[in-house]
């Protein structure tokens, strides 16, 4: 007798989900997380955003994480908050510890000549400024998830955007 196991995806993190507090959230769970570089990518800022975005890039390398052993519905709460901005494709990152190729999907921005993308993206920094906030919105999110209530995805969006400058 076989039984079925579901497909576990394997998914490099750059930004907000590298935070295990954010990641639990979102995944109901805290995955194993190694730690791995992205090459051939760039991690920009956005402008008016809270989170990153990575877009090809020749000389980019990009320190990161691997969330591995997703389950298809942890997958797809990652592709509800990501949205469409992000094309979820498979990418080759190198571990850390054991410098060991692993295919693993990444979340890149749609866009590649985006005008708002610049400079250099800080996680230290995210952590030190915006992880409060992200950590409020990824409840939110889950919250929304267990009961839409008529509301849409654009809601979140606001959370995980810069307060506007007070004038």
């Amino acid at each position: 007798m076989s039984s079925f196991v579901s497909p576990s995806h394997n998914v490099f993190v750059y930004g907000s989900f590298q935070e295990p507090a954010v990641v639990g959230l979102i995944l109901e769970c805290t995955p194993v997380i190694v730690s791995a570089q992205l090459h051939g990518f760039h991690r920009y800022r956005l402008k008016g955003r809270l989170h990153p975005c990575i877009a090809p890039s020749e000389t980019g390398v990009i320190n990161g994480k691997v969330l591995t052993g997703l389950t298809n519905a942890q997958l797809e709460n990652l592709d509800m908050i990501e949205g469409a901005e992000y094309e979820r494709k498979t990418v080759e990152v190198v571990l850390t510890d054991t410098s060991e190729k692993m295919q693993v999907e990444a979340f890149i921005w749609a866009n590649k000549d985006d005008p708002d993308m610049y400079g250099e993206w800080d996680f230290e920094e995210w952590k030190r400024l915006h992880m409060e906030k992200f950590i409020e919105a990824s409840k939110k999110f889950i919250e929304w998830k267990k009961n839409p209530n008529g509301k849409t995805r654009e809601e979140f969006a606001k959370f995980v955007n810069e307060d506007p400058p007070v004038a």
